[in-house]
């Protein structure tokens, strides 16, 4: 029998973890030529996140919990959940019941069909329409300034193959784009589209910063275009700024008398390249601290330990 992982990454969960056991349960109980196992990864929460799942894999071995020694981000912490499972697929589902895992029973028939990844994309969702939107507008912007196409509204939520998994222990990114990634290895994928759901209980962890961490890094892991738009911009600054400096020096010398200078111009000038510089010494510096990260060669989590993995 083929065996089927589902991997979750969770931090503070306690009131969604079982309901996503049982309804995980009830699809494999849909799919009686499967074996499975559910991995949960906690990265490190501080509620009764742990207790409730080693309640759980008390009562059912195909539970298997790590335990992070402190929380490492949801890149670094969803990543290594991955790596650990070694299912003949991998399904990864987020804890927060947002994504249905009815979803399984249509992974697993296109994967049987011959496809390696089976990407479930967001047609619609019930959260924030404003999210939606931004959301909708930083794919459109990926798709432009990237090398390769990103799907949209891709989460990550769907199927992998064991063979895909390999490739990605293969490569060994200590900070992973993990979508980006998918889509640059070029392995045969489906699509199935759903509406994701508002979630039930909890408060999301994510917030500004890890929105805008996780946009940053999916541009500066697959493209160059901020690099050499910023050399672009720099020379037709340099250009235009010339030109308006001997516009300047043509109409000082014959309007001698009638044509003052005057400190408007040099003000704005240097407020606008002040700012130019400053944006894309931020956009050098992405780059350079993704680089930094990718040198130090840290691991990606360190745990603290796991349950029912013997």
């Amino acid at each position: 029998m083929k065996k089927i992982t589902i991997m979750t990454p969770c931090y503070n969960e306690e009131g969604n973890v079982k309901d996503l056991y049982l309804r995980v349960k009830t699809v494999f109980d849909q799919l009686p030529n499967y074996e499975y196992e559910h991995i949960f990864i906690d990265n490190a929460s501080a509620d009764k996140t742990v207790e409730e799942l080693k309640s759980i894999a008390a009562k059912d071995s195909r539970i298997k919990v790590i335990v992070n020694a402190r929380n490492f981000g949801a890149v670094r912490s969803s990543y290594y959940g991955l790596l650990q499972s070694y299912g003949d697929a991998v399904v990864v589902i987020v804890a927060d019941l947002q994504d249905p895992p009815e979803l399984i029973l249509e992974f697993v028939k296109k994967w049987e069909e011959g496809y390696k990844v089976v990407k479930a994309i967001k047609s619609s969702s019930k959260e924030n329409s404003l999210f939606y939107l931004l959301r909708s507008i930083y794919y459109l912007l990926m798709n432009k300034l990237s090398d390769i196409e990103i799907s949209s509204h891709f989460t990550g939520f769907g199927l992998y193959d064991k063979q895909v998994i390999d490739t990605l222990r293969d490569i060994n990114d200590p900070y992973p784009y993990f979508r980006g990634l998918i889509e640059e290895l070029g392995f045969a994928s489906a699509q199935i589209e759903y509406q994701q759901q508002q979630r039930k209980r909890g408060i999301s962890s994510y917030n500004f910063y890890r929105y805008y961490d996780e946009a940053m890094l999916g541009i500066t892991s697959h493209s160059k275009i901020p690099l050499r738009l910023a050399t672009m911009l720099g020379f037709a600054m340099s250009l235009l700024s010339l030109i308006a400096a001997i516009g300047y020096l043509l109409a000082k010398l014959l309007f001698w008398q009638s044509f003052p200078l005057g400190v408007a111009p040099v003000a704005v000038g240097l407020f606008l390249l002040a700012s130019v510089q400053l944006f894309f010494i931020g956009i050098i510096g992405e780059y350079i601290g993704l680089m930094h990260m990718r040198i130090l060669k840290r691991p990606l989590v360190v745990e603290r330990e796991r349950v029912n993995f013997d």
